[in-house]
């Protein structure tokens, strides 16, 4: 079995040509161009090109006498056939038989990697996707690392705990390939929202353009997994998915989800990734103050009332109910409405944040439960201080969350 041989697969329809060898495995390389890593046991030779050769010259002769175009003798056509095989063993198919292992240039034959067209930009993503998207409060996800280029890159993934980091995977990850990096669930979330991810970009057997190292600190707003619409096609993923730049193009990509932590000033210029280009930050105070203002313009005015609070025995009751918050919510998306809530929410708590013991009931309602986990999270999160559980069943049903100030 030597490269260029044709062979079949013996447990499935089809076969190719050997183009190659990786280790045990048989590169065979379909119709198509693609080439197919097989155990060497699972194919078998159907030709083999020296015999094709010998058989099509044949053929080839053949014709030449049945069209009348080779008028030599008898005599003439022996001697030019002995001439053709002179030099030629009888037993050529044993020819490599004595030849090692170290001989046979075939053995861990590596194919070059294939580059595509516009892929010498350096693009890298973050991609996030549900295991059933239906049910994304019950169901398990996937982290990937894309490499969406004609690099190689060594990278390291890293998630911060307290004070200090814990690696979570590293490695060189192919060009044009994905990997994936872990499998969790939401209760997971809340290790994973601080994480770093650095790598460098290199190519192997050719020269190539320096890429400028790579070392990006990310933010992970937890709730946007709760959120069904957060979730599109791609073109890196058959279902759908949550897709982040880190690099495109050789220029940094951002995205309010995933925003890199806070920098010193004096790491901004080594923090570039090309010249010209902008380094990843936070988002900048003016652009906050900017979408803070967009809300309140938006929310603000007619269309908000106010947020009514009802005392009940020695409780404060806050209905979060959208019906309940605003005058209407047209033009409005799910996501509008879901981060105005959660703003009468954190302004609720900032309110009776300095009366310890006050008791507050967040009636948010069953639904698919988008706002109770919104609202957990919260408190998980940036209210770690204050208790909470559900509320009273029998006064306030299944749709309740119980909080108290500390």
């Amino acid at each position: 079995m030597k490269i260029g041989d044709k062979v079949r697969f013996l447990s499935d329809t089809g076969g190719g040509v050997i183009a190659g060898f990786k280790g045990r495995l048989v590169l065979v390389e379909d119709e198509d161009g693609f080439q197919i890593p097989t155990p060497a046991s699972e194919v078998v030779v159907v030709e083999d090109t020296a015999a094709d050769r010998a058989r099509l010259r044949i053929d080839q002769q053949q014709r030449r006498i049945e069209k009348g175009e080779d008028r030599r003798s008898i005599r003439q056509r022996l001697a030019a056939a002995d001439t053709d095989e002179e030099g030629t063993d009888e037993n050529w198919r044993e020819a490599d038989a004595d030849a090692q292992p170290d001989d046979d240039p075939s053995i861990n034959f590596v194919a070059p990697v294939k580059e595509r067209t516009g892929g010498d930009g350096l693009s890298v993503y973050l991609a996030f996707t549900p295991a059933d998207v239906k049910n994304l409060s019950t169901t398990r996800f996937q982290s990937y690392l894309v490499n969406d280029s004609n690099y190689y890159i060594h990278f390291a993934y890293a998630v911060k705990d307290e004070e200090q980091w814990n690696l979570k995977r590293a490695g060189e990850l192919e060009p044009n390939m994905k990997l994936l990096v872990e499998d969790f669930t939401l209760a997971d979330l809340n290790g994973m929202l601080h994480g770093c991810i650095q790598f460098h970009a290199y190519k192997k057997d050719r020269p190539f353009t320096l890429k400028p190292a790579c070392d990006i600190q990310v933010n992970i707003d937890a709730v946007k997994f709760y959120k069904l619409n957060t979730f599109h096609e791609s073109v890196f993923f058959e279902q759908p998915a949550l897709v982040y730049t880190l690099v495109e193009k050789d220029r940094p990509g951002g995205h309010p989800m995933l925003e890199p932590l806070t920098s010193r000033p004096e790491d901004e210029s080594a923090a570039k990734l090309k010249a010209g280009g902008p380094a990843p930050s936070r988002i900048a105070r003016e652009a906050f103050e900017k979408k803070k203002g967009e809300l309140s313009r938006r929310y603000g005015g007619e269309g908000r009332k106010p947020a009514k609070q009802v005392l009940n025995a020695d409780k404060i009751v806050i209905d979060l109910h959208a019906g309940q918050l605003l005058e209407t919510t047209a033009g409005m998306s799910a996501a509008d409405i879901l981060d105005y809530q959660l703003e009468v929410f954190r302004r609720t708590l900032e309110q009776y944040k300095s009366q310890p013991g006050m008791k507050l009931i967040f009636i948010h309602g069953k639904g698919e439960g988008v706002l109770r986990h919104a609202i957990i999270h919260e408190l998980n999160y940036r209210y770690k201080r204050y208790p909470y559980q559900d509320a009273s069943f029998r006064e306030y049903g299944y749709g309740a969350t119980q909080v108290t100030i500390r």
